[in-house]
């Protein structure tokens, strides 16, 4: 028996990366999972990702520690298509009792970027992927939690939606992350009454496969690591750990919070920008 066992659990985004870390600590502590991603073989866009891979898919490894687990293929920037996959979630393992809005990302130039010079196509990609992917999956899931008053929902933030990057650019990830941080002190006092807690996680550097491979392993790359206070960069366990925390009876009397996961790089994220995404 884990100490999840019982729990419903969805987890977007997270066909690699932090959410597939996330979504695996949840099958370690007993929980069902519902794997929710727009492509749930993304991770064979990175050979680093790939690599880092026990089975086909993330619903695969969860499957392998003994819990149930289901896939679903769903462009969380859709609204009725998130509806659609919650539902099927409740129908096929129950009403979910866990949310893990995960689904996000950034990218662009500094041309794209930057608060003057914004390319609009983008801006909206990214305020969707991040800010209104989280908004549509949070709101599908709360009237399963408020009908059995019991719930733990986390969003994902980052640091980028709390420091500001030297030279203005980066702007649609960070305002799109700085809007989930508000928006998640919303909910969390709206669902409060139904015994529901709601926080954030805001992630700093972490070396996903991805990242490690593109970014962080160049030698400029790894100047970043001394932003952090404790000189390394995060990694996904890091960040499953304090998510574990935030969906377990550890934090039932915590919720608005907005957990940093960050060795304490607020603040001085402007000394090494990034081009390619804090996540």
């Amino acid at each position: 028996m884990g100490k999840l066992t019982g729990e419903v659990a969805i987890v977007t985004g997270a066909a690699r990366g932090i959410g597939r870390a996330l979504a695996l600590r949840l099958a370690d502590l007993g929980a069902d999972v519902a794997v929710i991603d727009i492509d749930l073989h993304s991770y064979k866009q990175f050979a680093a990702e790939e690599e880092l891979m026990t089975a086909d898919t993330t619903v695969d490894e969860c499957l392998a520690k003994g819990v149930r687990a289901i896939g679903i293929e769903c462009d969380c920037t859709d609204q009725p298509a998130v509806e659609a996959a919650v539902k099927r979630v409740a129908e096929e393992l129950g009403d979910p009792t866990i949310c893990v809005a995960n689904c996000g990302g950034g990218g662009g130039t500094y041309e794209q970027t930057a608060a003057s010079t914004l390319d609009w196509d983008l801006y909206h990609q990214i305020i969707n992927r991040n800010l209104h992917a989280t908004t549509y999956t949070t709101n599908a899931v709360a009237p399963y939690m408020k009908k059995n008053r019991k719930g733990k929902i986390v969003t994902l933030a980052s640091i980028g939606g709390i420091g500001v990057h030297d030279g203005g650019d980066y702007v649609p990830y960070s305002i799109a992350k700085a809007g989930i941080i508000l928006f998640t002190k919303y909910l969390a006092e709206d669902l409060g009454k139904y015994g529901i807690n709601v926080n954030c996680l805001a992630p700093g550097y972490i070396a996903t496969g991805r990242l490690v491979a593109s970014i962080y392993g160049t030698e400029e790359g790894k100047k970043r690591a001394h932003v952090s206070s404790l000189r390394r960069f995060g990694t996904v366990e890091d960040c499953a750990n304090g998510m574990e925390f935030l969906v377990t009876d550890q934090s039932d009397y915590v919720t608005g919070l907005v957990l940093e996961v960050s060795g304490q790089t607020t603040g001085k994220i402007h000394v090494y920008g990034l081009e390619d995404g804090l996540d």
